[in-house]
């Protein structure tokens, strides 16, 4: 993911709500199938870490990322933001990647 293509998620992030929220039982297998289920059905969610939990975000974005194969767009405080690519209903359209300029000698 560019950097261009993350700023452009972020935006997009600022206007959602969490659909989720992550307790002092961290990261059950049951969280991890429903944020799998969300991504597929919206592809940018946004997950709110409650007070009780003693684990960190950050830490906890990257294996929730591995887990469901999504990519963390950003971590800030107690909230996650997470992408992923819809297989069946694509949303999002990100912004294209640069291609490299070659110089023609």
């Amino acid at each position: 993911m560019t950097t261009k293509q993350r700023a452009y998620l972020k935006g997009l992030a600022m206007t959602i709500d969490p659909i989720y929220q992550i307790g002092k039982s961290a990261l059950t297998p049951e969280l991890t199938q429903g944020v799998s289920e969300a991504l597929e059905a919206r592809e940018l969610i946004k997950i709110h870490v409650l007070k009780n939990c003693m684990e960190d975000p950050k830490e906890m974005a990257q294996v929730l990322a591995e887990r469901t194969h999504s990519e963390v767009v950003q971590v800030i405080g107690k909230k996650i933001v997470l992408y992923r690519e819809s297989k069946d209903k694509k949303k999002i359209e990100l912004p294209a990647e640069k291609k490299s300029k070659s110089k023609e000698l």
